[in-house]
């Protein structure tokens, strides 16, 4: 792990303004994005540093965080960087929760409750007015009281603006066809929706359950070594098969139908809550 960069020094004062003397664990560093966890005797924090054509990006979720409730943000400017301070979540990630369902140690139950939170953390999203546009399986947190909060609001926009000049997608495995079929043709600024979150949402769920993409890439002649470019003109013509691997059919067939389904027809973040409610753990 690398060193907290001196010229960063606001973003440690900060973060101590909140949890009183530190130490500072790398979590992740990558394409001019770094991730902190700070901990002290008073709370723990993530720090954030983006610098190069990350600093835009930061900048942007630090807005996006500002703006959301239940989210508190600092926010500064170093060199030709900048970084944010928030409070850290604590609990387990979607994809943690779901891991004893993938090894086959049952835990179902607890499985689908924390589907259904994550369903209705993105409905409360959409129904404030936002798109959070880059769900993944670790980007949402399960707290010990139930609660399920978002992270990674990079690419979340407000309905109404569009935050950045050009969108050419975020987890390609993730990616709703008729989003790919955007970034390809254009024009651009490309625009994240909710329908394409939904799918998303759905995708994260059968990966969380699965352990594997939901598309069955093998099939349609594609492998590891694949441009993303090729990969996504695949998604966007529909010309990959979904899996056929079903070792959950009764929360994957829900799953199947959304991933599967037009734009117009896949159910709201809501409606794929009250479905998985009703599937049998």
């Amino acid at each position: 792990m690398g060193e907290f960069t001196s010229e960063a020094a606001e973003a440690l004062k900060a973060a101590e303004t909140l949890c009183g003397p530190l130490s500072l664990e790398e979590i992740s560093n990558r394409r001019g994005s770094a991730v902190w966890k700070a901990t002290g005797p008073h709370a723990v924090a993530s720090i954030k540093l983006g610098t190069g054509e990350a600093a835009e990006v930061t900048a942007r979720e630090a807005s996006v965080l500002d703006q959301l409730p239940g989210y508190t943000v600092t926010v500064g400017r170093f060199g030709n960087g900048v970084w944010y301070v928030t409070p850290w979540l604590a609990g387990p990630s979607t994809w943690q929760v779901f891991r004893p369902v993938r090894k086959g140690e049952g835990r179902k139950v607890e499985a689908l409750a924390a589907a259904v939170g994550l369903c209705r953390a993105v409905a409360a999203l959409h129904a404030d007015g936002w798109v959070h546009g880059d769900l993944q399986p670790a980007h949402g947190i399960h707290s010990a009281d139930g609660t399920v909060r978002l992270l990674d609001f990079a690419w979340t926009r407000r309905i109404g603006s569009t935050p950045w000049t050009t969108f050419d997608g975020t987890m390609i495995h993730l990616t709703a066809p008729e989003l790919a079929a955007r970034i390809i043709n254009g024009p651009q600024p490309v625009e994240t929706t909710r329908t394409a979150d939904v799918y998303a949402l759905a995708g994260t769920l059968w990966t969380c359950a699965t352990g594997t993409w939901p598309l069955d890439y093998r099939t349609a002649g594609l492998d590891k070594g694949t441009p993303v470019g090729e990969i996504r003109k695949a998604i966007a013509h529909r010309a990959v098969p979904m899996s056929t691997a079903m070792p959950w059919p009764a929360l994957q067939a829900r799953l199947r139908h959304v991933l599967s389904a037009a734009p117009d027809d896949r159910p709201t973040a809501a409606e794929l809550a009250k479905l998985i409610e009703a599937v049998d753990g």
